[in-house]
């Protein structure tokens, strides 16, 4: 198994459109420098002293007209809020690439499955 990727940084506002897919995310501004390829990632995040499963986006986003890369983290178990706080995520396996969806309805059934390989891979 290859090392983590690791990204660190403070928890940005984004467009909320996570929450409204059910999947609520910590977003993290990513640079040029960040050479891992876009898609969805098993991960884990350390967030105020703790550690949670989670899955993670890297890319634009295209479903959703998105034009700018950032990495995206829905932590399992998580709630509450971490707006400007700091994280650490460590990106495993890429388990598909980011690709462009239909409808919003196709990418919630996406994510769903993304969500159980992620939990099943744990």
């Amino acid at each position: 198994m290859t090392e983590p990727i690791l990204v660190c940084g403070v928890v940005e506002h984004g467009r909320q459109l996570g929450r409204v897919l059910g999947f609520p995310t910590a977003n993290l501004p990513v640079g040029a420098e960040l050479t891992a390829a876009d898609g969805v990632y098993r991960a884990e995040v350390e967030a105020d002293g703790a550690c949670f499963a989670a899955m993670a986006n890297l890319g634009c986003n295209p479903s959703v007209g998105g034009n700018r890369r950032r990495l995206e983290v829905h932590l399992f178990g998580f709630e509450g809020s971490l707006y400007g706080r700091p994280i650490r995520v460590r990106l495993f396996e890429r388990i598909r690439g980011e690709r462009k969806f239909a409808s919003i309805e196709a990418l919630r059934e996406q994510l769903e499955a993304d969500r159980r390989t992620v939990l099943e891979g744990r």
